[in-house]
């Protein structure tokens, strides 16, 4: 692989000089082509990884009912439960090091950690399908090791679209997450065409081909030379790395802090009814097709993403209520879920949850880069994900082990449900938290105050005119 510039200059350097528009010194440098051939294709290539990676977490009810009966088959206590924690790894893990990927994104660079993430990851399930049914195993290929290559290749697809795209950034970062919806439709089906006519250790091996794709697309993230900024001295980088990883400074903003504090509470039932709802179906209703709720909840979340990230660029929208209401509308769906008694109703809740799932998830960049400004937004989202990451494992396990308890998903999803509720109602509290008058705001609707304002009351580590941040949304 050709040597490529790192990113790790704006995290290890010392922060003790002003920039302007994201240049050491007023250096000229040319901002980023919106366009061409190149950028189409990074495009293209982030939305390929999303899918990939997402759309094959978010399938995982597919897996889970035959794991499932095999467990109960072989007479293992808590099969649900343990079945459950299989797919709950994943995704726990992947967010759970979002942080370390975003810093590993700085010192090894985007490309390198793209091509990385994509190798373990393809690695990871090839293993799997050695271990089918060995249920310890699948808790690290499955959960951990897949998830770890999950986070690394993730975060990486979303930074590099602030190299290639400025003024149609929000779009594009839209379109792009718009991926793992697509392929969340695309997979159950799939799925499950390969375990009935190939089997379960097939559907892996063909899933780490899938996958390696990814670790091919992360060869494309090439860093441009004019989002790159030199180097730190030597002798400073390791101290700033530090200070990269436990960063205090956003932990300070009180706003912040509550909102990263709620959103663990939230998230806790979150992944319930994607690991959950096609055994509810089974459970519930005859001849109907178990996968198409969940290919609803994709089509219309992709749908979400666009339309709410559409609004929140919008001046003078309120970024935290817009998610306050998606999760009052998720967690009051999912309390409903289990006492739906046709299943064309059904389908219409899943096409409305989809709709605020992806409402929920467009909200996370914008409310990070109003609360935290664009220098820090970044950590932010990594910190806050890194919170998340052990609600989201537990969630489905538990509503696993609820439902062997009492054979029913009443108890589950309703307690998935409330969780949401009582997340959005905790982030009232953000509301109540004054500005100090000497601390200037950062942002105003993503865009940052005038240059003149920082410098002269704000000597600290923030770019001029916002353009730290190369990527925010998820």
């Amino acid at each position: 692989m050709e040597s490529e510039p790192k990113e790790s200059s704006d995290l290890l350097r010392p922060r003790n000089k002003i920039e302007a528009n994201g240049n050491l010194n007023h250096e000229e440098a040319k901002g980023p082509p919106d366009g061409g051939v190149r950028a189409y294709s990074v495009m293209v290539a982030s939305f390929l990884t999303n899918g990939l990676f997402f759309g094959v977490i978010n399938s995982y009810s597919v897996i889970y009912t035959v794991l499932e009966k095999h467990l109960k088959d072989e007479g293992v206590s808590n099969s649900e439960s343990r079945a459950a924690l299989v797919g709950a790894l994943t995704m726990g893990t992947t967010f759970f090091l979002s942080p370390l990927s975003g810093v590993l994104t700085g010192v090894l660079g985007i490309r390198l950690t793209a091509v990385l993430g994509g190798t373990i990851a393809t690695a990871a399930m090839l293993l799997s399908s050695f271990f089918v049914y060995n249920v310890s195993v699948l808790y690290f290929t499955y959960g951990v090791m897949y998830g770890l290559g999950a986070s690394f290749a993730y975060t990486p697809s979303l930074a590099i679209l602030g190299h290639y795209f400025r003024k149609h950034l929000g779009l594009v970062n839209g379109i792009v997450t718009v991926g793992s919806s697509i392929f969340t439709v695309i997979m159950p089906p799939l799925m499950e065409y390969m375990i009935k006519n190939h089997g379960l250790a097939w559907l892996f091996r063909l899933l780490a081909v899938f996958t390696f794709g990814s670790a091919i697309c992360g060869f494309i993230f090439k860093p441009t030379p004019s989002m790159v900024l030199k180097t730190a001295r030597e002798d400073d980088s390791w101290k700033s790395l530090l200070k990269s990883v436990v960063n205090v400074q956003i932990w300070k903003n009180k706003k912040y802090r509550l909102w990263a504090l709620s959103m663990p509470v939230a998230l806790f039932g979150y992944f319930v009814p994607y690991v959950h709802i096609k055994k509810y179906i089974e459970n519930n209703f005859v001849d109907v097709n178990t996968n198409l709720p969940l290919q609803c909840i994709a089509v219309t979340s992709g749908l979400g993403r666009l339309i709410f990230g559409f609004l929140a660029d919008k001046p003078g929208i309120d970024r935290i209520l817009l998610q306050q209401i998606s999760f009052y509308v998720i967690g009051t769906l999912t309390i409903i879920l289990p006492f739906v008694n046709t299943f064309g109703f059904l389908v219409a809740i899943a096409l409305c949850m989809g709709i605020f799932d992806g409402a929920f998830i467009a909200l996370i960049g914008p409310i990070a880069f109003e609360l935290c400004g664009g220098a820090y937004a970044a950590q932010a989202i990594g910190c806050m994900l890194g919170l998340a990451a052990a609600p989201l494992s537990v969630g489905p396990p538990i509503a696993g082990y609820l439902y062997s308890l009492k054979k029913s998903y009443t108890l589950p999803f309703v307690l998935a449900g409330i969780s949401p509720l009582v997340g959005a109602t905790l982030m009232f509290a953000i509301r109540f938290q004054r500005v100090p008058p000497n601390e200037e705001s950062i942002n105003t609707n993503g865009v940052a105050r005038p240059a003149s304002v920082l410098v002269e009351k704000s000597p600290s580590p923030l770019l001029i005119n916002g353009d730290a941040n190369q990527q925010t949304n998820l």
